[in-house]
């Protein structure tokens, strides 16, 4: 029996430290080409499998759902969310497998019948797990992994069989795995194939399908066909090994056993009637709503009551970032679209990658959408000026195209842009701020330069080195700076406090960016904002 997990590569568990699930919606999608070329492999191998997918992509994705069943294969329930079960209660265990199942019949128009927990696996006393499966309507389920000692007391969960819950029959279909020593050692797949020597597991594989009368139950992941899949940082090693290792190779790996193997889903193998279909959607069902684009939003009675607003996005190197970066955007334009009429000046800083590519591609089309290319590599204080020219409202944010700084809390911020305030800008360090999964060294680096600064400028700010800002363009405009890279947009905040300009702090989050690399040089970091301080030193001297 083959199953496979229908997932994308930033629901899984080993990125959960980093990735948040209220985050889902940013991330570039990838899950219909790795589905698609996941569809294609077994058609080639003439192999049928049960696609154990979430209720959230049921929902996200319905046409991708309908597409597996179309093409033969059995749709089974991994839960609505990537969570792990036993942070439930019994109840909101048994509320998340209902939505779960509904959006899975509502995708799929087919009786869903089978169940597997979408972390970890279930153990001797998640037995209530089974039983509430039983009581919503399951068939069977295939959360068991025997290795080690797990069900030493209970050997026979080692191959599916047939047993009773709540009071119903019901299938349990472990993933397959070998004694060893009188340890129970997983072979089932996924993983396991990229991790364990091929040779020894291939050797395994036909030594169970030689001498044992049970089925042998492998499976894998969608994602695991995604060898491009971005890589995401702050991700533990030993999780980055799991998630990332190996998974060029996988593919043949595959193939090796669907050519020497036959396979067939959970629900063909035991004549389950899940060919039973629902009715088709009337107009009470689910429709998913299209992204907003980029653009203005409506008026009321024909008449403008939204403030004008550009937005900067400065980019260098960010080809991977960008569809996490619209996505994001969207989301703004959908919170705070009916107040702000946004626009958007996009400036590549000359990228060496397909980050011009990919903005044209991304935004050129959009509405109120502008794209802007320097000549040579100027630094991102001066793609922000060049931003500032671009705009066309008075007010002009300023924000990281890899999203380290929360765009939705524009919203907050623009309207601390009253009368005589020239700049708002963003402070993480600010006793009601936040800081996520940055490390201490460069926590220790950017709170010790804050310091300095407080006693050059006038102003003290608990953040200089922020970019995340709201300017009064004018005000802005007017400021020359001397510094490239990331100094110059300290600099821009350090004329602007010396000009006698106003501005006023936003306690905020900073997080670490999830996709791409820094661009910051440590060593370069230092050196340059301690010439900046003995800039501003001199320039405040000349004023007093």
């Amino acid at each position: 029996m083959l199953t496979i997990a229908l997932e994308d590569y930033f629901h899984v568990t080993p990125l959960q430290t980093v990735i948040h699930q209220d985050r889902w919606y940013r991330f570039e999608m990838r899950l219909e080409a790795s589905t698609r070329r996941t569809l294609d492999l077994l058609d080639e191998c003439s192999a049928r499998a049960t696609f154990f997918v979430l209720g959230w992509v049921a929902d996200a994705a319905p046409e991708l759902v309908r597409e597996v069943v179309a093409r033969g294969h059995e749709v089974a329930s991994k839960g609505y969310h990537h969570g792990d079960f036993r942070r439930l209660s019994r109840e909101a265990f048994r509320d998340d497998a209902v939505r779960a199942r509904e959006a899975l019949e509502r995708a799929a128009g087919r009786r869903v019948l089978g169940y597997r927990v979408a972390q970890h696996w279930l153990r001797p006393s998640d037995d209530w797990a089974l039983e509430t499966l039983a009581e919503c309507g399951y068939e069977y389920d295939s959360s068991v992994r025997l290795v080690f000692r797990t069900y030493a007391h209970e050997p026979w969960r080692q191959f599916p069989h047939r047993t009773t819950a709540a009071g119903r029959p019901f299938l349990e279909v472990p993933l397959s795995s070998v004694r060893l020593l009188g340890l129970h050692v997983p072979i089932a797949g996924g993983n396991y194939f990229r991790q364990f020597p091929d040779g020894l597991v291939r050797r395994a594989v036909a030594r169970w399908d030689r001498e044992c009368p049970a089925p042998y139950v492998m499976y894998f992941h969608t994602w695991e066909l995604d060898p491009d899949q971005p890589r995401v940082n702050g991700v533990p090693l030993s999780q980055q090994i799991r998630q990332y290792r190996n998974l060029r190779k996988m593919p043949a790996l595959l193939r090796h056993y669907l050519e020497s193997y036959r396979f067939t889903s959970i629900a063909e193998y035991f004549e389950l009637d899940q060919h039973a279909t629902l009715p088709e959607p009337g107009a009470d069902a689910v429709v998913r709503p299209r992204p907003p684009a980029l653009s203005a939003g409506a008026s009321t009675n024909g008449q403008p009551v939204r403030t004008a607003v550009s937005v900067v996005v400065p980019c260098y190197n960010e080809e991977q970032s960008l569809p996490y970066l619209a996505n994001t955007l969207r989301s703004v334009v959908g919170k705070w679209g009916h107040r702000y009429d946004f626009s958007f000046v996009f400036v590549d800083d000359r990228s060496t990658d397909r980050t011009w590519e990919v903005l044209g591609t991304t935004f050129g089309a959009q509405p109120h959408c502008t794209l802007v290319r320097h000549e040579r590599n100027r630094g991102v204080a001066a793609a922000i000026q060049t931003g500032l020219r671009a705009a066309t409202a008075e007010i002009v944010c300023s924000m990281d195209c890899d999203c380290t700084y929360d765009p939705h809390e524009l919203g907050r911020m623009i309207p601390l842009l009253t009368e005589g305030v020239d700049v708002v800008t963003a402070s993480p360090y600010h006793p009601q701020g936040k800081v996520r999964n940055v490390p201490r060294w460069r926590l220790f680096l950017s709170k010790s330069l804050s310091r300095l600064y407080r006693v050059v400028l006038r102003q003290k700010l608990h953040t200089y080195t922020s970019c995340f800002r709201v300017y009064r363009r004018q005000a802005a405009l007017d400021v020359t700076v001397e510094r490239g890279g990331f100094f110059g947009v300290t600099e821009m905040l350090g004329r602007l406090d010396l000009d006698g300009r106003r501005i006023v702090e936003f306690p905020t989050t900073l997080e670490a960016r999830m996709l791409g690399r820094s661009k910051m040089k440590v060593l370069g970091t230092i050196a340059g904002h301690l010439g900046l301080l003995l800039l501003l030193v001199r320039l405040r001297a000349r004023r007093s």
